[in-house]
């Protein structure tokens, strides 16, 4: 596989710069298709001259797909969107977009292709979202049926979008949500006295397996390279089940802030995300809402990342390598260190 030409469509990204470590470990070369050259030109520094090429590429523009794979002998799909902005819609990018990128990898004679899902992908589900990364599997393997899809649950790394966003939020705001909580506490009365206990948390809603980011850039690799994973599909995920309430527990424990832990019922969450929703970046969206209805875990019988001989990282052992910096400093006495 050394020398290797590798296309990585959206490989400037979270996951993309993790992945293009470890393809260059491997001794390939990388194509890197992005809409903006100069978002990736920070990847260069990760190999030596000439192995990391930023190529300009619009996944829902055929002919621009076709001459990002002209030559390589290996694909990878990462390109996503959250939410819809614009003509940046849930089913241009994962319908039509990775439609696109295995049709033209076929054409081109390109031996293997990954597809970046999600894991909850379902074509059945409430959520958009969910409903078009199926949809874009589907695509993906009728033009290219030994392509191997990867179904991430939350991905957690230094720079992700999930942990860091919850950790400013007890920064700044001393308030943590949990979303998915009971419409109703259950009350309990204690050993038959009038004492009364309230759970305002019940099950302590949707639960996730969260999982790093550099295990996820293995599971890639070994798709690339390993001809057994042809035309599987793997669900990637962490080693530990969390709900959401453990998902908040975890920010406060390593952030070292004390935060209120607020009940959200997800009809609550859904009235508040039609608002959020209007953010330049949204914090919460109507279709987000949707995919918490239902736990984002690795589905019973399905493959993993021991299939992929990965030994998944649990999020305990990283988040406090990169959670520390959102602890509050204290502010010093008045008159501390000053000299008369």
């Amino acid at each position: 596989m050394k020398n290797e030409l590798v296309t990585v469509f959206g490989g400037s990204g979270f996951i993309g710069r993790h992945l293009i470590k470890r393809l260059m470990d491997q001794g390939m070369i990388v194509r890197v298709a992005v809409r903006d050259v100069e978002s990736a030109l920070f990847l260069k520094p990760l190999g030596n001259a000439g192995r990391i090429v930023p190529f300009p590429a619009d996944i829902t523009n055929k002919a621009s797909v076709a001459r990002a794979v002209q030559g390589a002998g290996m694909a990878v799909n990462l390109v996503g969107v959250l939410y819809e902005r614009g003509g940046a819609t849930f089913k241009r990018v994962h319908v039509e977009g990775a439609r696109n990128i295995a049709e033209a990898a076929a054409e081109a004679g390109v031996k293997r292709l990954v597809q970046v899902s999600a894991m909850g992908a379902d074509e059945n589900g409430a959520a958009k979202y969910a409903r078009t990364k199926a949809v874009g599997e589907r695509a993906v393997l009728k033009a290219f049926p030994d392509a191997v899809v990867l179904r991430p649950s939350v991905v957690f790394g230094p720079e992700d979008d999930f942990f860091n966003r919850f950790a400013f939020m007890a920064k700044t705001l001393h308030v943590l949500p949990v979303i998915g909580t009971p419409l109703v506490p259950k009350v309990k009365i204690l050993d038959g006295r009038s004492l009364v206990s309230v759970d305002p948390y019940g099950d302590g809603g949707p639960k996730f397996q969260p999982v790093y980011v550099d295990d996820v850039a293995a599971a890639i690799v070994k798709g690339l390279i390993d001809p057994a994973t042809s035309g599987k599909t793997y669900e990637l995920a962490g080693p530990t089940v969390y709900s959401f309430k453990d998902i908040m527990g975890l920010v406060t424990r390593f952030t070292g802030c004390s935060c209120i832990l607020m009940p959200l019922p997800l009809g609550f969450a859904r009235f508040q995300s039609w608002f959020l929703q209007a953010l330049p970046k949204p914090l919460l969206t109507p279709d987000q809402t949707r995919l918490l209805e239902r736990d984002n875990v690795r589905s019973e019988g399905s493959l993993g990342l021991k299939e992929l001989g990965v030994d998944p990282v649990a999020a305990e052992a990283l988040l406090p390598t990169y959670l520390h910096r959102f602890k509050r400093t204290g502010k010093r006495r008045l008159g501390t260190g000053a000299r008369n």
